[in-house]
């Protein structure tokens, strides 16, 4: 069963298209990766998911439920965490999750279960402008993470992290379907971070979806269309740079 579906959703700007006829399939209980280039609709994706932006054309279900008749009831089931979170710099971080906790209606529990997932337990009395760049990116998954939801939507979780925090917020994330029963649909413009923890994958380029399967799916289509195959990053690269040069033989 797929947990999140779309069907032709299409965002454009004036005369730019920044996502194009995308049809996604997120399979339920999946860690599902969203990759692409700097720029390739990725987070424009993950706002429509969201409400932050309408789709100019094409629909989406979450969980079975349309959008955007049932936008509010979509939106209980999501976690976000959508580039760099904002917080409140002259309170801690303990405080900041309170913010949501008490939005949400969850347990006071709920707060410091939130920090244990992400490592945050012994600076959760540190004001949020205190933190590094790495520590407000745990701080925004921790946001994400609260009252544990169903469906998880991550954009770029690991931006900032030393190469040690990179590595335990993969790890988590890679545990978070089989802990909590729940979706996570994470993007990055790195195919090889992507790599290890990933189910399935999604790539895109210029708003259109170029490739979407297993791992093992991408190696056998990188095989049949002569790319390299050895490493993934390789495949990835020479995937994008074919879809750009026949973007330039079009125009």
């Amino acid at each position: 069963m797929n947990i999140i579906e779309t069907k032709n959703l299409t965002k454009t700007y004036a005369d730019f298209t920044a996502v194009s006829h995308l049809n996604l399939h997120v399979p339920k209980g999946s860690v599902y990766g969203f990759v692409g280039p700097h720029g390739a609709g990725k987070s424009t994706t993950m706002k429509m998911f969201l409400g932050l932006t309408r789709p100019t054309d094409g629909t989406f279900v979450i969980d079975r439920k349309s959008y955007p008749h049932n936008r509010v009831k979509i939106l209980k089931e999501i976690g976000s965490f959508i580039e760099s979170p904002a917080f409140y710099g002259n309170l801690t971080g303990e405080e900041n999750l309170d913010i949501i906790r008490r939005i949400l209606g969850l347990p006071k529990s709920s707060v410091s279960d939130a920090l244990e997932l992400v490592g945050l337990t012994q600076y959760r009395k540190r004001l949020a402008k205190k933190y590094s760049l790495g520590m407000k990116q745990r701080l925004g998954l921790a946001g994400a993470l609260i009252g544990r939801p169903p469906i998880l939507i991550l954009d770029e979780p690991t931006n900032g992290l030393d190469p040690v925090g990179i590595h335990e917020i993969r790890t988590l994330i890679r545990s978070l379907p089989e802990q909590f029963d729940c979706t996570v649909f994470v993007s990055s413009h790195l195919l090889s971070e992507i790599e290890l923890m990933a189910d399935n994958i999604g790539i895109l380029n210029h708003g259109r979806l170029l490739f979407e399967g297993t791992l093992e799916d991408l190696k056998e289509k990188a095989a049949v269309q002569g790319y390299p195959t050895d490493n993934l990053e390789d495949t990835f690269l020479a995937l994008i740079e074919d879809d750009n040069i026949r973007r330039g033989e079009k125009r």
